[in-house]
């Protein structure tokens, strides 16, 4: 197991954390034309309900 020889100082561990950030999460437009919400990614929509792009939409979820 690696164990660091010196104390890592308050400059260097600080400049090290500053680099950890919050991201907002990328949200998409529902494919569905009546609906249009905002979701994650490759789920499907938790307003309507449906999963996919224009051509395959399917119902998976019971809105």
């Amino acid at each position: 197991m690696a164990v660091p020889k010196r104390k890592m100082s308050r400059s260097n561990t600080r400049n090290r954390r500053s680099q950890w950030k919050a991201v907002v999460p990328t949200l998409v437009t529902c494919a569905n034309p009546a609906c249009r919400a905002k979701h994650l990614p490759h789920t499907a929509c938790p307003e309507c309900g449906q999963y996919g792009p224009r051509g395959e939409r399917r119902q998976v979820l019971d809105a």
